[in-house]
């Protein structure tokens, strides 16, 4: 074979290549130009590549796989080295422990913070409240989020400091569940997710002191985040809830040559937002373009979440009477300001949990295509933990693709005896992410993590999506919606590249597209699936550099 017109920069020889390209599944080399591949074939003819300043990585028979595409990951928020950490605990006591041991290794903190509070921690499956936390944090203000950060737990410390009183209920931060006895505020905020991480409620609780919310640690969430991201093989995030404001923690990563891993930034669309903000959105994805950082989708909300019964149901709550749950807009409404951001060309991820919430936006689709015509708009569904099954053709007849989260479904965290299933019923059941039935409609699904809600590891997605079951082993629940482990792969690569616009230069391995994969330590096509998590990503390449070595 005659010499090559150049020598690529990067030469990857003795590889298992699963490339997600039905054009040419396998390969076992690749030779990389310019941050592209340039070739695929076989070792034998690999050689021909080489020239002397050729980078070459030996992949020892392992597997590779495009870089993984996380198309949910919340890098902004990531896990906060200075809160206390209540992952994994269950009890109000375990919290009670853990805030007691962090107050003795800080015996001067002005704030209290904690993160991740599961919601089942709290008996008898009431919300908390302040005097729940007033016992171990006495008057120093106390600010925990739940792990879903959707909710906020203030002791009676920080409800004074934040102004929170039973005439001032309606907070920039969130809304102050209230005592329907008595009408005081109880000590938990609804809607942080939508105010709180809003550009207006980070800035009032930036203003008011709270540590949690200032740049320094805003950044540093971001670094941590970053850093743990490319170590598992993610060559590009999405950051799905982003303000103007905090493009410039982004620039300031990428400045620092943190942003190893590319990034498409979602800007968040909240109630209320104006003409002068859409005309913003648009000078932002202007400004920021490019294929390391770019900007553009809108993220909005039609409803909350389950474990808090703040989804939007069809029907009502188990146990809980009438009540159902509530959307941010009338249908009407959101239908019309749906349709009025096709008109101008923007991507909508919208965040839906209940069914009620996610047939919300595909009818406000449906009412879009029919207004504007239908365009390959890619509007997504995030999340789409509990559909209804009369539903699940309508995303691929609209071309909505469904944004789901695998590890979100796990016994452990959603089955039987958690508040998710608990609050959604047994004869709801069935309908708790429904991949493989999405799938088998010919749905586009992009995976991801929503970190920090879950584990970051592409490895524990796709061990969940396949089997359903907990991380430790045990019953799966609802197993007939698993899927294969290529079916997995591909909605952490291609389906969402797809789900970004990005299919023609990621999400598979072919001659033209950028040279962003991993190389895995195990083949997980092959081995027990029990071992998929604790599978690492060796090698890391991004635009043809190898970015990240594992060990």
């Amino acid at each position: 074979m005659a010499r090559r017109p150049f020598p690529a920069d990067l030469l990857l020889t003795g590889a298992r290549i699963h490339t997600v390209d039905p054009a040419r599944p396998e390969a076992e080399a690749l030779a990389v130009h310019d941050g592209r591949i340039v070739w695929l074939g076989p070792d034998a003819e690999a050689a021909d590549w080489a020239g002397p300043d050729t980078e070459r990585i030996d992949a020892g028979g392992r597997l590779v796989l495009p870089g993984f595409i996380d198309a949910h990951n919340h890098v902004r928020l990531g896990s906060d080295d200075a809160c206390v950490q209540l992952a994994g605990v269950r009890t109000l006591d375990g919290i009670h422990q853990r805030i007691l041991a962090w107050r003795q290794a800080n015996p001067d903190a002005e704030w209290i913070e904690a993160e991740a509070f599961d919601y089942s921690a709290i008996p008898g499956g009431r919300m908390p409240e302040a005097a729940d936390l007033d016992p171990v944090t006495g008057d120093i203000p106390a600010l925990v989020l739940s792990y879903d950060v959707h909710t906020a737990w203030l002791n009676t410390a920080a409800m004074r400091r934040l102004g929170v009183s039973r005439d001032r209920t309606d907070l920039p931060f969130g809304t102050a569940a209230t005592d329907p006895e008595t009408g005081e505020p109880t000590g938990f905020v609804k809607d942080f997710a939508i105010k709180g991480l809003s550009r207006d409620g980070h800035r009032a609780l930036r203003d008011l002191g709270v540590p949690w919310a200032s740049p320094d640690r805003q950044y540093g969430r971001l670094a941590k985040s970053l850093e743990d991201a490319i170590g598992f093989g993610i060559t590009t995030v999405v950051e799905p809830q982003n303000s103007l404001d905090d493009l410039e923690l982004f620039e300031r990563a990428r400045a620092e040559g943190r942003l190893r891993s590319r990034i498409v930034a979602a800007l968040f669309h909240p109630r209320g937002t104006g003409e002068a903000d859409l005309a913003e959105f648009e000078d932002a994805a202007r400004r920021f373009a490019g294929d390391r950082l770019r900007v553009g989708p809108l993220k909005l909300y039609i409803d909350d979440v389950v474990e808090p019964r703040t989804a939007a149901l069809l029907e009502p709550y188990a146990g809980c009477g009438h009540h159902r749950g509530e959307t941010f807009y009338p249908a009407e409404e959101f239908a019309e300001l749906l349709a009025g951001l096709d008109a101008r060309g923007f991507q909508c991820f919208v965040h839906a949990t209940g069914d009620r919430g996610i047939r919300t936006v595909l009818d406000a689709v449906e009412h879009a295509r029919a207004v504007n015509g239908p365009r390959d708009a890619r509007h997504q569904v995030v999340h789409v933990e509990c559909l209804d099954p009369a539903d699940v053709a309508r995303f691929a007849e609209l071309g909505v693709v469904a944004c789901m989260q695998p590890r979100h479904c796990a016994p452990e965290i959603a089955g039987p005896g958690q508040d998710w299933a608990e609050n959604v019923g047994p004869d709801r059941w069935h309908k708790a992410w429904p991949m493989r039935s999405l799938h088998e409609a010919g749905a586009v699904l992009a995976f991801s993590s929503d970190w920090n809600v879950a584990e970051m590891d592409p490895m524990i997605g796709i061990y969940t999506a396949v089997t359903r079951r907990p991380l430790g082993g045990g019953e799966p629940w609802q197993p007939g919606e698993t899927v294969d482990v290529a079916t997995a792969v591909h909605g952490y690569t291609m389906g969402s590249a797809y789900a970004n616009f990005l299919e023609d230069e990621r999400g598979s391995l072919r001659v033209g597209k950028a040279a962003d994969f991993v190389v895995l330590s195990r083949n997980i096509f092959e081995i027990p699936v029990e071992s998929i998590p604790g599978t690492v990503a060796e090698t890391v390449v991004v635009a043809g550099e190898a970015v990240h070595r594992a060990g």
